[in-house]
Order: structure tokens, then sequence, then C-alpha cells
């Protein structure tokens, strides 16, 4: 398999090829391994990418049918609120060690005390689930955490000045204590997910309980294979020692341009290739960016720090199965305009497409594209 057949395969899986339908919200297979929301319009341009018929952020976030958590790599998540309780499950550590990775540096004050980070988890998630009664505003949350908590779910924040929770365990907790985040709320509001069908707070002691289409191994696979276990691991926060020890065992061998990596038996078989006139100006969050083989999406790693940097990630403008370059938004007023980096000459057809994208952003927005700028 070449490097285009692989990623026509993942561009298919994440159906970033799809036209725009009539659609419920719902129907968006990214939505098993989470839309991340980050940054403006982040899960709801995500999904209008991929055909289903988001309007707007606001359209998303008014949504009952679909729900905000904090999950994979503690970053805000979209889901289908149906599928919650499982998705609590599947993105549960695999072990202490997993889980002493997830949480970053608050696993060490507790090994001190010798509690392990899956009971850390557990702790904190009665906790939270204690302390949000009803809707409470992020920081509400925190000073309330502080005022109950033992010493060893505590630190010292330079930045706030104060003494408050681990900031990775406190959001990991969340989902595993029953609550999800009201979306479009500036800083986060937490509140109880009604019905919540678990009655004992903490991760779950099996993620491979869930259903196999929200086991986050397998639906890693399923969306951004073919994929190797140490891109897996780096993709959940987890080591690579667990990622191999639960990889699916009917995950398939093959060759993508003489390096070894896996698919899904269902995927093997999907020989579908991305349109040749397929454009997507994709937010900087998107799926597709959030592979860790980056260099079989962008081979010149020159561009890697111009598409990944550590702060200010731009969106990037996808043609056919290439990335060929970034955009950045700029709105000001009722108007909004784009700023294109190009890393190579677009051929007309595809550079129209592109004003046309940009067009669906700006409606997305609310706005009217008062252009599209290249240097």
């Amino acid at each position: 398999m070449d490097r285009q057949e692989a990623l026509a395969r993942r561009i298919h899986a994440q159906q970033l090829d799809r036209a725009p339908a009539d659609r419920p919200l719902t129907d968006a297979a990214v939505l098993d391994l989470g839309v991340q929301d980050s940054g403006r319009d982040g899960a709801s341009w995500a999904l209008a990418n991929r055909g289903v018929p988001a309007a707007s952020a606001a359209a998303v976030e008014q949504a009952p049918e679909l729900a905000l958590a904090w999950t994979v790599r503690a970053a805000p998540h979209y889901y289908r609120r149906d599928d919650l309780p499982d998705v609590a499950v599947a993105t549960s550590p695999f072990s202490d060690a997993d889980a002493a990775k997830r949480v970053v540096g608050a696993a060490a004050p507790l090994a001190a005390a010798g509690t392990g980070a899956r009971e850390g988890l557990a702790e904190m998630a009665a906790t939270l689930r204690a302390v949000v009664e009803e809707p409470l505003v992020k920081g509400e949350v925190s000073r309330r955490l502080t005022a109950v908590l033992p010493e060893r779910h505590l630190r010292d924040c330079v930045p706030c000045g104060a003494r408050h929770a681990w900031e990775v365990p406190f959001r990991l907790g969340a989902l595993y204590a029953g609550l999800e985040l009201v979306p479009g709320t500036s800083p986060p509001v937490l509140k109880r997910i009604e019905p919540w069908p678990r009655s004992t707070w903490g991760p779950a002691d099996d993620p491979a309980a869930a259903p196999p289409r929200l086991q986050v191994v397998r639906s890693y696979l399923r969306l951004l294979g073919p994929a190797t276990p140490p891109e897996v691991a780096a993709f959940l926060d987890s080591t690579v020692a667990e990622v191999k020890q639960h990889w699916p065992d009917d995950a398939v061998a093959v060759e993508v341009d003489g390096r070894r990596a896996w698919v899904l038996p269902d995927d093997e078989g999907d020989t579908a290739a991305a349109p040749a006139d397929l454009v997507r100006l994709l937010g900087p969050f998107d799926l597709l960016l959030q592979g860790r083989d980056r260099s079989l999406l962008v081979p010149d790693r020159g561009r890697h720090k111009a598409l990944w940097p550590t702060l200010g990630r731009p969106g990037a403008v996808l043609v056919g199965t290439d990335v060929v370059g970034t955009w950045r938004p700029r709105a000001s007023g009722a108007k909004l305009a784009l700023r294109l980096e190009l890393w190579q000459p677009l051929p007309p057809a595809a550079r129209a497409r592109v004003d046309e994208e940009a067009e669906r952003l700006a409606a997305h927005r609310g706005l009217r594209l008062a252009g599209v700028e290249t240097p």
C-alpha cells in the first residue's frame, strides 16, 4: 500500500469525502472516537466537513443528541449523548501504569502517598460527584474540590498563585463522575448527566467491555489506520506496552511505503479513493490532523512546525489526499478573511474550490467572506 492509498482510506473512513446531505447530527463515524472541540467552530466545522448538517457552532451546542465531555488527552470532545456511559468505559485507563501516564505529574504525589493512579482517579471522581450537585462553573468546582480533597490530590499552581487540584485528573475524573460540560460556556460549566446508569465513581475496570466501535484502540485503527502501537499510545497519552497488550487480535499487518502498520479487517479491503477534486479547510484539531504519523500526512518534515506549532495552530488546506498549506482566519465585524500559506501552486479548479470552502466557513460563522489572501 502506498502513501496515497493509505491516506485515501483514512479520508474515506472519516467521511471527509461525503457531500452535505440531510442526515442526523449523530451520523458521523468520528463521533465514535470523539470530535475534539478546541478553538473556534472546532467540532461543528469538523462535522460540517463530513457532510453533517451542522449549520453553526450554536446548532451543535444546542443539539440534545450530542454531549461534550473531557476525555482523551483531557481535551473536550463531542459524542452521541446515548454513548456517554459506554464512552466513560472505553476511555478508562487499562491499568495503574496507564493511568499514571495519563495523569502526567499527578501520579508522583499519589504514589508517594501509597495511592495507585486509578484509585486516585476514583477518589477524584467521587469528590466531583459530591460537589457538583447543580451546574457549576469550573472555578467554583475547583474551589470546592480544594476544600475537601486530601493533600495528595493538590498542587501549588504558580500561574494562579493558589493551591488546587491537579488539572488532568480533575478533567479526566469528570466523566467518571457522570459529569458533562455545558457547550458554549467559557469558562466551562460542569453539570450532572441525567440519567446516569453507573452508581460507582471512577474509571471502569475493563475498557474492553465497551462496544467495539467505541474502544479507543480499535477506533484509532479504523479512523486513523494503518497505524502502529506507538502512534496509538501517543494519541491516548498511554504507554506503548499497554497499547501492545490490548492490541486487537484481528488487526492485520500491511506495508505502507515499506513501513509496517496495522488495519482492522473491515478496512483491509476498502479501496475507496479520495475524489481528485476533494478540497477541505480542516480545523486546527480536526481528527485527520491528529494522527501521530505526521510524516505520512506531510512528508516534508520542514512543514511540521508550521502545521503543528506548540501554540496557535493554523487550519490545514486539504486537496485530494494531500495537505498543501495552512489557513488562518481574520474576523472583523461581520466579515471574515482567510490568509492562506500554500506550499505549492494549485490548479485553477482546486483554487476555486478553496474559495468555495472559504465561503462555507464564513457562512458557518454567520459572517460574510471578505476575501482569501495569499502572500
